[in-house]
């Protein structure tokens, strides 16, 4: 365990948290599972609140995994702030029990080692790596997966080893890495997972500030300037939303969507600030194909209008879910 003083146990060997979790599973206590890669903010509490509102133990992990991160990218400036992670984690509590004068605080932290999570070595060039890793064919290279190849099968495969770590009754992620979700959900019914079943993957719609800018730990790469102008692409897929149900189907949305990032990206140049549009795109959440039917509101049909920028060198994800999701089951 930790030497940090914290009163919420952190572990970082899986011998340990071995130990603790066995406990709960003699005392047949649910465990609610909240995976993250730490610089925790609102909107990973979010998600730890709604595990202590329906599970008796929560479990957080923090471990920034080094293997859905390219070469290319933000390894080592990723932030690291396990100590302002768990005061943000010591302060969270929802009351519990019949009459709500008890109260639930999360159980534990996972914090494992790269060596622990990775016994064979960890390195992100894939051509590089050994040992046993996660692929998902057919679905990890498209949308998300398009600009970041290999990102699905790192997430895929640090996933799978939190869930046999952990082994929980419910997890929950967030709305804003939309595909990851339903990847995770994909992946315990292909691979048979028990702790969670697919139904017990939870996708917790995205926390937003104030001007509606997604909570992303990589905010915090933004300068003042850049942080001004961030809520443009969740303005723009608001956009593509509105010609969507106006009835412009796919096309309509999608290019309403890009025209108002172009449009900004002219003007913040003026002021010096630097925006590339990577994509926006409508895709179906089932096989995260381009929509190639006219959908419309009225069909019923639950679509995913995502899209992707660069502002300066902090790249920015958001989403927006169309049609009937309520109906198909694929939030809870």
């Amino acid at each position: 365990m930790t030497t940090l003083k914290t009163a919420i146990p952190v572990f970082n060997s899986l011998r340990s948290f071995r130990e603790w979790r066995m406990r709960a599973f003699t005392d047949g206590k649910s465990v609610g599972f909240v995976p993250t890669m730490g610089a925790l903010h609102d909107g990973h509490m979010s998600l730890v609140r709604r595990s202590l509102e329906q599970n008796d133990l929560t479990v957080v992990s923090i471990f920034v995994n080094p293997t859905q991160f390219a070469p290319h990218e933000d390894l080592s400036t990723y932030p690291r702030t396990l100590e302002a992670d768990l005061a943000l984690m010591s302060v969270i509590s929802v009351p519990s029990g019949v009459d709500g004068a008890s109260i639930r605080i999360p159980s534990a932290v996972f914090a494992p080692t790269s060596k622990e999570m990775y016994p064979s070595g960890a390195v992100q060039d894939v051509s590089d790596q050994k040992g046993a890793f996660v692929e998902i064919p057919g679905y990890g290279s498209k949308m998300e997966g398009k600009s970041r190849p290999t990102f699905f099968r790192g997430v895929a495969t640090v996933v799978s080893k939190l869930f046999n770590a952990v082994q929980p009754t419910n997890a929950y992620f967030g709305q804003k890495d939309i595909q990851q979700a339903l990847i995770v959900r994909r992946l315990t019914r292909d691979l048979l997972f028990a702790n969670p079943t697919p139904e017990n993957v939870h996708i917790v719609p995205t926390f937003r500030a104030e001007d509606g800018l997604a909570l992303s730990s990589r905010n915090k790469y933004l300068s003042e300037a850049e942080r001004a102008i961030a809520p443009v692409l969740f303005k723009a897929l608001k956009e593509g939303k509105q010609a969507w149900q106006a009835g412009e189907g796919r096309d309509g949305a999608v290019q309403r969507a890009i025209g108002l990032v172009e449009s900004t990206i002219v003007s913040a140049k003026a002021d010096g600030i630097e925006i590339r549009l990577d994509y926006i795109e409508m895709n179906d959440p089932e096989e995260f194909d381009v929509v190639n039917w006219d959908t419309k509101p009225g069909d019923g049909r639950p679509v995913i209008l995502s899209g992707a920028i660069w502002i300066g060198r902090t790249r920015l994800i958001d989403n927006l879910l169309l049609g009937d999701w309520e109906r198909q089951e694929s939030l809870s």
